[in-house]
């Protein structure tokens, strides 16, 4: 009987386990990201003369962020016309990762998050559009799923004539920081 296979598999196995967090420990927004399997992209500049967030005591105030795609294109289109409720909604989701990736770069971790306070949308949509709730919902939804309780805030979600560079959406929002 060959011992080394089952000896192998219990070896890879231990080192798997040992790699993931204890059963016991807290779930921090970083490990709920990973079991996402959700990426935060790299923070971009601001396209003019303002920035990306501004710290007023313990709030972060993020400026009007857009949907780009995993090769930096912007998510563009106007929904009704020639973008989906799930493809806007899957845009306004890519924004909550880059509004993230903006607030981990301004407080470090993103466990010093005390509360998602508000988180204003802009929805790209022809004029009889009235869901843009749906839509705000791929953002609201990541930012419960990083945040937990946490991450619930209030909203706002308008439909919009245009956004800057044909944007589908644009997102900004209100975080209270430790």
């Amino acid at each position: 009987m060959n011992l080394r296979r089952p000896l192998l598999t219990v070896i890879l196995l231990a080192s798997f386990a040992a790699a993931l967090p204890a059963a016991d420990a807290p779930a921090t927004p970083e490990t709920r990201l990973a079991a996402l399997g959700a990426k935060l992209p790299a923070v971009g500049k601001p396209i003019a003369n303002y920035v990306s967030a501004v710290r007023s005591g313990n709030l972060v105030f993020l400026a009007g962020h857009i949907p780009r795609d995993d090769k930096g294109a912007v998510m563009t289109g106007k929904v009704g016309r020639d973008a989906t409720v799930a493809s806007a909604n899957q845009a306004a989701r890519q924004t909550a990762l880059a509004l993230i990736a903006t607030l981990k770069s301004e407080i470090g971790e993103l466990s010093r998050v005390k509360r998602i306070v508000r988180v204003g949308g802009f929805v790209n949509a022809v004029d009889d559009f009235k869901e843009q709730p749906q839509v705000m919902n791929g953002c609201s939804d990541l930012l419960v799923a990083v945040f937990g309780e946490r991450g619930k805030h209030a909203r706002a979600a308008l439909g919009v004539a245009s956004l800057p560079l044909g944007a589908v959406v644009e997102i900004e929002m209100v975080v209270e920081v430790e």
